[in-house]
């Protein structure tokens, strides 16, 4: 078994603390129909990290904030544009994903811990996704505005099998460890470095 952390630098799930017993070798990773079950059940609260990968993330998010005072600074310095400023953002655009200077895609540093074919991506936004406040929850319209801009920018660039080929979700509120900057997740199947490059550049 794997010995457990104390100090978690984030909330930590049931289900983290279940992988924190666990080895890499017990692990099962997360493969394509797994997450299509899961994102389609709205189940988010299942997704996990390897145990090793999820020790070394509570270990870099802690010295992080050490470092910068918080994730989102973090991220404000080293990943996103530095023309959106310091938050509250003054977006182009009120829409989410409508102007391209509002949003950063990038390769999660950190995936879930999924099988090789699968690349996790997370969408940065500098425009408020409206969500239900008794949920955590997306709103109806903010789910259809995120469906098109999926469509939009990765589904429909990747061909007439780009529908079996991505899956999205974006967390709860409550399972945010960057709850201050808005982001989605992208799970993408079988795309090729050229075809990412292009997204994340």
């Amino acid at each position: 078994m794997g010995e457990i952390t104390p100090d978690a630098p984030f909330p930590l799930t049931d289900v983290d603390r279940w992988v924190l017993s666990l080895t890499d070798e017990e692990f099962k990773y997360h493969d394509w129909e797994d997450m299509r079950k899961i994102i389609g059940d709205n189940n988010l609260s299942i997704l996990k990290r390897k145990p090793s990968d999820l020790r070394k993330y509570m270990s870099w998010t802690s010295e992080t904030k050490k470092e910068y005072g918080s994730m989102t600074n973090y991220l404000l310095v080293n990943r996103l544009p530095k023309h959106w400023g310091q938050p509250p953002f003054t977006p182009v655009s009120t829409t989410p994903f409508e102007d391209h200077s509002d949003y950063r895609v990038l390769v999660n540093d950190w995936p879930y811990g999924l099988t090789p074919d699968i690349t996790h991506i997370v969408v940065w936004s500098r425009t408020l996704i409206p969500t239900n406040p008794e949920t955590g929850d997306m709103t109806d319209e903010s789910r259809n505005v995120v469906e098109d801009f999926v469509k939009r920018f990765f589904t429909d660039k990747l061909g007439p099998d780009g529908e079996d080929r991505v899956l999205w979700f974006k967390n709860w509120v409550a399972l945010q460890s960057v709850r201050s900057l808005e982001h989605i997740h992208v799970l993408v199947k079988d795309v090729p470095k050229d075809v990412l490059d292009e997204w994340t550049k």
